[in-house]
């Protein structure tokens, strides 16, 4: 079969579904991933053909992609900040608006010395996307990441292999404050960051179906009553093991940014920022942590 008879079926099956710019960028990641041949090949050469017994595993690609999984779990890689990492569905798929998470906390940290070295922990880690995009990039780090999902610490350390990158991995339930001390001793850090769970129930009818149906709801969606479940304990949390000045940083719902930063300044942090993301939605939170005089 000719690669160009095969990009024309994926837009046959699939255009109504996503849309034909969506489609095209499908089929080239396909086409790379599993024949090894580019975009600019393609191009070059439009009689690139594959044999039948080659034909299966793009075809089953095709059939996913049909029932909506999300490419990212289909190829088992994605892409974040410039790194490559492994994902399946033990795992959210990172997303541009985290990035910018890690932008801010490397742009809040770009002109330190690199002789005073940082603690740092990430909190709901999943696929280690954020622990390890700032290992690789804030100078002296060392990187401490949480999650309660134990599959998802196995995909997470497959990623450190895979981007040569230091992270010391806890399994455990940020929720579960009798665990806290048992988990991390004495440990305090200078830096605390999470992306929790944050969308309510109420909020499924703006999911799209590949990611309803596919990514961990366990790593997605709180209950309507309680939003702010994993804020209140993390910054609970935060505010006995941050160091004096110690920073947190939050991926936040972009209804409820008054809500967090309210919980934040209840529990004493100072300076709590609301920071909107690309899009101008309120996306991120940043608060410091100074010790009460009382």
């Amino acid at each position: 079969m000719l690669i160009k008879d095969l990009e024309n079926i994926f837009h046959e099956v699939l255009d109504a579904v996503y849309g034909k710019e969506e489609v095209s960028s499908f089929f080239f990641l396909c086409t790379d991933a599993f024949y090894n041949i580019s975009r600019f090949e393609l191009a070059l050469n439009r009689d690139l053909a594959i044999t039948k017994a080659e034909q299966q595993v793009v075809f089953d690609a095709l059939e996913a992609l049909k029932n909506e999984k999300p490419i990212q779990y289909i190829l088992g890689e994605t892409e974040f900040y410039g790194l490559p990492f492994k994902v399946n569905e033990n795992t959210l798929i990172p997303r541009p608006e985290t990035e910018e998470l890690v932008q801010l906390i490397i742009d809040c940290h770009s002109e330190r010395s690199d002789e005073s070295p940082l603690s740092l922990l990430d909190i709901g880690t999943g696929s280690g996307c954020i622990a390890i995009s700032l290992a690789k990039n804030i100078k002296n780090v060392q990187v401490y990441a949480m999650d309660v999902s134990a599959k998802a610490i196995e995909k997470a350390k497959e990623n450190t292999v895979l981007n040569d990158a230091e992270v010391a991995f806890v399994e455990g339930s940020i929720l579960e404050e009798t665990q806290w001390n048992l988990l991390f001793e004495d440990l305090k850090f200078d830096i605390i960051v999470s992306n929790p769970p944050y969308v309510r129930n109420l909020e499924k009818t703006e999911i799209q179906n590949n990611v309803l149906n596919n990514e961990p709801h366990l790593a997605l969606f709180v209950e309507d009553d309680n939003p702010l479940i994993f804020y209140r304990a993390i910054t609970k949390f935060a505010r006995e093991k941050l160091k004096e000045n110690g920073q947190l940083f939050f991926e936040i719902n972009e209804y409820l940014g008054q809500e967090t930063k309210a919980l934040v300044e209840s529990l004493e942090f100072k300076s709590v920022e609301i920071i909107k993301d690309m899009f101008g939605k309120d996306r991120m939170l940043k608060a410091v942590f100074v010790k009460s005089k009382k």
